[in-house]
Order: structure tokens, then sequence, then C-alpha cells
């Protein structure tokens, strides 16, 4: 390998020196304005494929081609990216034809380059591919709630190598996207509010329905946040010192434990505004006087 490219340097040196201080300039007149032209052309068709790609993804409405818009520019600049390195590729192989560098030694030697740094990089590789597909394909975007392995939490940021989630203890986790098999998008469609009440035993049960419903009708109006319910599913446990009542919600993404909390809270001053008993632990300590 390292003979080859000191081959190669000698090979430029000497096309040089023969160029411009042997003067032989006329010799190699017609190799030096078909380099230009060849200049020329590699320029005009980057600069031609780079408004091709801009304006096919500008229309992308027209194409059906939906999406997040910084996920649409992360694509658009990989694609501009593979066409640009084309592009290169097909001018400088005749250009190192016209100046006398063999080609098929040079592919020979680029090929066992890759090959070594494809070994080298597997992972780094994987997660490229993986990040691309997943762009690609639309599984998730910045401000997604998700649940990846063992981690959940919001999507902070996505790069072609890594995925970065901030969970709802502050702390930020960095994933390579190589390493991501089972995502779990909890932004897709609505999200579901669920609120469990317990009342006494003592308490009528139907009372305590005909109330929560009373107050989902209002907070159902109050809410926009709300798309569905909420509904009283009536009793759905018996516990130890309570009868527990269920009520769900469908809300918009996100929005879902805010909906819960707005519930709780509201449940509590109906309940006491109607007298209605949310019971709690009690204890009772009996205690003998000694005289």
């Amino acid at each position: 390998m390292e003979g080859f490219y000191n081959n190669f340097l000698e090979k430029i040196v000497k096309y040089i020196h023969e160029w411009i201080i042997a003067k032989k300039l006329g010799t190699h007149i017609g190799d030096f304005f078909k380099i230009i032209l060849i200049f020329i052309a590699m320029i005009l068709a980057v600069r031609f494929s780079n408004m091709a790609v801009n304006k096919f993804f500008a229309n992308r409405e027209k194409f059906k081609i939906g999406g997040e818009e910084k996920r649409i520019n992360t694509i658009k600049g990989i694609v501009n990216s593979i066409v640009r390195y084309t592009i290169y590729f097909v001018a400088f192989t005749p250009i190192l034809q016209t100046i006398g560098i063999n080609i098929s030694s040079l592919i020979a030697a680029a090929g066992i380059g890759g090959l070594a740094i494809g070994f080298g990089a597997q992972n780094l590789v994987r997660d490229i591919i993986s990040g691309f597909f997943i762009l690609l394909e639309d599984q998730f975007q910045v401000g997604d709630h998700v649940e990846i392995g063992s981690k959940s939490g919001i999507i902070e940021d996505m790069t072609l190598r890594v995925t970065t989630i901030r969970d709802l203890n502050g702390d930020l986790h960095i994933i390579p996207n190589g390493s991501i098999d089972i995502v779990t998008n909890k932004c897709r469609g609505n999200m579901r509010a669920w609120v469990d009440v317990g009342i006494a035993y003592e308490e009528n049960i139907d009372n305590a329905i005909h109330v929560l419903k009373e107050l989902c009708e209002e907070v159902a109006h109050e809410n926009e946040k709300i798309i569905e319910g909420p509904t009283v599913l009536g009793v759905t446990n018996l516990g130890e010192s309570d009868v527990v009542l269920s009520i769900i919600a469908k809300t918009v993404p996100l929005e879902q434990w805010a909906v819960e909390r707005e519930l709780r809270k509201r449940i509590k001053e109906r309940f006491d505004e109607k007298e209605i008993e949310i019971p709690y632990p009690r204890r009772v300590v009996i205690g003998n006087e000694k005289s």
C-alpha cells in the first residue's frame, strides 16, 4: 500500500515537472484543456444535482412524501452527499487516467483500504444505516415520547448515529441507533388517561357514579386536550377499605398525565362538596392507663 502511494506521488511530480519545468506544455495542452473541461462539467453536475434534489424535497407534498421538517432536511442532506461524492468519483477517474495513474491499481488499493476500514468500523456503519432507516421510515421524531429498551423519555435530538432521550427524571440517555431493536412510540394517535377513585363501602355507589358523570361532562367541555370522554366505567375493584370507580378518557399526545391530574383534583373537590367519603387508612391506638 505504501509503495503504491509513493508511486502515485512520483507520477504526479514527474507530470508537473514535464509540464512546467521542462517547458513541454505543448505536448500536454490537450490534456490540460481536457482536465479543465472535466472540472467544469463536475461543478455543473454537482450544482444541477443539488438543485434537482432540493426541488424534489421542496415539492414533497406533490410526491406524497410527508414528515417532520428536520427529518426531511436530514434525508435531503444525505441524498445530496451521496450524489455529490458519486460525481466526484466519476470525474476524477478520467483525470487520473489523463495524468498517467493506473486506475485499476487505485481501485484495488481503495478496495483493500475500504475493507480494512469496514472491519474496524462495523458498529459505526451499522449505527448510520439504522439511523438512516429510522429517519426514512419516520419511526419517531424529536419531541416524541418513546420507550427504547429499558429507557423511556422524550426524544431530544436525532442524528444518523445516535438518538438522545431525556427521561422524566432529567437524565439524558444517548443510544446508538444500531442498538435500537424495539421502539414503543407513545405519541402516535390518541393517548389514554385513566383515573381510579375509591369511595367508602358505606356510600351509595349509584349516587357516586352520577356525581362523577356530571363532573366528567363539565371537564369534557372545558378541556380542549380531551379528544374523547371522560367516561365513568363503573366499579372496577373492591379493595380492603374502598370501592374503586374508574374513569377513562382519550387525549392528545403527551397530555394524558395533565388530564389525569386535573380529574383527580376536580373529583376530590366535588366529593367534598357532595360529602362523599374517600376512605383513607385509620389507626386506633389503645393504651392502658396506670394509676
